[in-house]
């Protein structure tokens, strides 16, 4: 392809030697590319459509890798020609089993990095959507004003959404600080489900593709419940480093809300029926 090859001439100064299509999702075309100097990923989408993405995304690589999970160091980026490209470290995930127990300790160790506020110092995206990370001094008002408000006005805008299901929001917004439990902000992946988690060589989790801020951890395992399941090992090794409460799976559905709002925009709505379910519980 032509513009791989006059990124990677132009950038790096190298001679792009192949290059396989992998996974990108519906945002970005991501290639794996091999020069004279070894391989490398090259992520590209419309600059004028995602504004800095990947500079936020390498901002969420950047904090995670402060925890002791493992991430692709990012070896450049820029935007060639309205096209913004980001270079990352290829890492050689040959589709083996992830190390259950390292990933539960990983995650809790993930989780003990706190903040005084939920939210970030800056916005980023979770996967096309714009993610606003206004501070918060408790994680309802930031769940509520920074998560649900803003997609379920863009759901009922879109004809998504329809009024019943919009005032069975405002119920269980009422009802949010007796329903979740009060916990310090936590450091979070933010959109982690199992696609966002690849095996190095030494089968030790590498994270992928962040959504970073300060929020409740339980949203984090409420997403890999909802897309996927978490094995005991997993939990098991996550308990002994940062336990949680008895009942933390009761609640999952209230935090999976927001992944399920997120699909709803993104792709429309076969995810409606999800939302109205988890209300329905809580109406």
């Amino acid at each position: 392809m032509k513009e791989l090859n006059e990124i990677i001439n132009t950038e790096l100064n190298e001679d792009l030697i192949s290059f396989k299509a992998l996974s990108g999702g519906s945002i970005n075309r991501v290639y794996k590319c091999t020069t004279r100097q070894g391989e490398l990923v090259l992520k590209l989408n419309e600059a004028e459509q995602y504004p800095l993405m990947f500079e936020k995304e390498e901002q969420g690589l950047d904090l995670l890798n402060s925890s002791s999970f493992r991430v692709p160091n990012v070896l450049n980026k820029g935007v060639y020609q309205n096209i913004s490209y980001l270079m990352l470290e290829y890492v050689n995930d040959q589709g083996t089993t992830i190390s259950e127990t390292a990933l539960g300790i990983k995650l809790a160790e993930l989780h003990l990095l706190s903040s005084d506020s939920f939210g970030l110092d800056h916005d980023n995206y979770i996967g096309s959507i714009p993610q606003i990370n206004n501070k918060k001094s408790d994680w309802i008002s930031f769940y509520k004003s920074m998560r649900l408000e803003p997609l379920v006005k863009k759901g009922f805008d879109t004809g998504h959404i329809e009024m019943k299901t919009l005032r069975s929001f405002d119920k269980l917004y009422k009802e949010l600080d007796n329903l979740i439990p009060v916990e310090p902000p936590s450091l979070i992946h933010g959109d982690l489900w199992h696609g966002n988690i690849i095996s190095d060589e030494n089968t030790f989790p590498v994270l992928i593709d962040p959504a970073v801020y300060y929020g409740h951890r339980e949203i984090d395992l409420a997403m890999l419940l909802l897309f996927g399941h978490i094995s005991n090992e997993t939990m098991e090794a996550y308990n002994s480093i940062y336990s949680l409460d008895n009942h933390w799976k009761k609640r999952t559905d209230l935090h999976q809300l927001y992944p399920l709002l997120v699909h709803l925009i993104i792709f429309g709505g076969s995810y409606i029926g999800s939302i109205q379910k988890i209300l329905r519980r809580y109406s």
